[in-house]
Order: C-alpha cells, then sequence, then structure tokens
C-alpha cells in the first residue's frame, strides 16, 4: 500500500507524521508477516513492558514528581497508574494464595479463628477498600497542601501513584515474609521487618517528594503530621464502622491476611 496525502483512517489531508485530526500515524501501510512479528507483536510489547516498568519505578524513586510530571502533561512514558494498581492487586491475592498454600500450619489455625462475614467482606471487596485510600489522601492533601495550587483530581492523580508504591512494597513485604519462614529467618526477617514499616512512611515521602522547597522545614513537618493524624482517624473510623456492620455490633472477628 503506497502512502497517500490524506489519512486512511479519518481521511483528513496530512503532511506529517501524525494525522492532525485523529492522531494515526501518517506512516500506515500493508500489513506483511515481516511487519506483523516485528512491529505489531515484539513492538508492541516492549512498549507496553517499558510504560509498565518506567511507571513501578517512577511510583517508588519519585513518586511525587512523578505525579507532577504527569500533571503537567509528561504522560507518554506512564502506564496508568490506576490499571496497573489493579494489576499489582491481582497479583498480591495471587501470591496471598501462593503463601497459604505452602503455610498449611498458618492456613489451618486461621481457620479455627476465622468470622466468615468479615473476612468474606474484605476478601471480596479488597479492590474497593484499597481505592478509598486515594480518596482519603487526595481530599486530606487538597486542604492541606493548598500552596501547591492542584485541584482535587491532580490530588487524587498523587494518591494514586503513592498507592501503587504501597502496593509494591506490600509484594516486597510479602515476598521476605515468605523467605524468612522458608530460607534465613535472620536476613530476610530484617527485610520483611524493613518494607513493613516503609509502607506507611511512604505517603510522607511521597508529598515531600512534592513539596521539595516550596514549603519550610517546619511547615513540611507539621502539615505530613496533620496528614497522617487525619488519614488514622478516618481509617479507623472506617474500619470500625464496617465491622460493626457485619460483626451486629459485636466487634468479635479476625481477618485472614
Amino acid at each position: 500500500m503506497s502512502h497517500s496525502n490524506s489519512c486512511l483512517n479519518c481521511e483528513e489531508p496530512i503532511s506529517k507524521k501524525f494525522c492532525p485530526n485523529c492522531g494515526q500515524k501518517t506512516d500506515t501501510h500493508r500489513i506483511t508477516l515481516k511487519h506483523f512479528i516485528l512491529h505489531d507483536i515484539l513492538h508492541g510489547i516492549w512498549h507496553f513492558e517499558r510504560g509498565i516498568f518506567f511507571t513501578l519505578k517512577e511510583a517508588i524513586i519519585r513518586p511525587g514528581q512523578a505525579s507532577i510530571d504527569y500533571i503537567q502533561g509528561k504522560r507518554i512514558k506512564y502506564y496508568n497508574v490506576f490499571y496497573l494498581s489493579l494489576l499489582l492487586i491481582g497479583f498480591t491475592i495471587l501470591l496471598n494464595h501462593f503463601y497459604e498454600y505452602f503455610n498449611v500450619s498458618n492456613s489451618t489455625e486461621i481457620g479455627k479463628n476465622d468470622t466468615p462475614n468479615v473476612t468474606k467482606f474484605f476478601n471480596e471487596n479488597v479492590k474497593i477498600l484499597l481505592f478509598t485510600f486515594v480518596p482519603l489522601l487526595g481530599i486530606n492533601a487538597f486542604l492541606i497542601f493548598r500552596r501547591l495550587k492542584l485541584n482535587l483530581a491532580e490530588h487524587f492523580i498523587i494518591g494514586g501513584m503513592c498507592l501503587l508504591g504501597i502496593l509494591q512494597l506490600f509484594i516486597v513485604h510479602r515476598f521476605f515474609n515468605f523467605l524468612s519462614e522458608s530460607f534465613d529467618p535472620y536476613i530476610f526477617g530484617l527485610l520483611e521487618v524493613i518494607s513493613f514499616f516503609l509502607v506507611p512512611l511512604f505517603p510522607m515521602w511521597t508529598y515531600l517528594n512534592v513539596m521539595q522547597k516550596r514549603y519550610t522545614a517546619l511547615g513540611k513537618i507539621w502539615r505530613i503530621l496533620l496528614l497522617y493524624i487525619l488519614l488514622f482517624v478516618q481509617i479507623i473510623i472506617i474500619l470500625g464502622l464496617i465491622i460493626n456492620k457485619l460483626t451486629n455490633g459485636s466487634g468479635n472477628f479476625y481477618i485472614s491476611m
């Protein structure tokens, strides 16, 4: 198929690499076996994975500034943080099943104390419960960090990047937990503890990374403390209401992790 002066998708006149109307590449040509294998399959997989790995790395190393880059329009390198969070949640659930399969004694103990309603609710709604962290963090940050001049939706983007980093730390923690019980309880046990304590510190790292020089040291400290106090109180209230509802006010429950 020869190149045309109009877009093959919408027939808009073209003069550059992309159609100004629909955005399709203007070098679209007939599909051959070589093109199908080298471009449509290998090239597509490479770009798909590159976007994922880049976003995962940025969510750990510079979650705040990566969020700001995304908000300011530098988005082509990033994979959607919310889709990626869903993938990690699914992977975490699979990892938990794998862990419980090999940890028979722990599974047996859980079965003796488990309250089905509470465990079933948390297991079936784990995605929703984890994603509630995004609006909680976003709303509180929107009220506290006014000098950043970001709207609520933009704080949700930062919250999504923060959640992505936390999910990665959860996976690392679970992995070290498995290794500490299966191999070396000292080295991997220490790494398990470190990864566990990094999880609640990650929102602080995210917003310190966002703020940088926009606040004084004292301004950063009291705002971060206020953010954590609000998040802690709100999470306790939400969990308390859920558990109270599921246990009919008895508060007698056991949640398998």
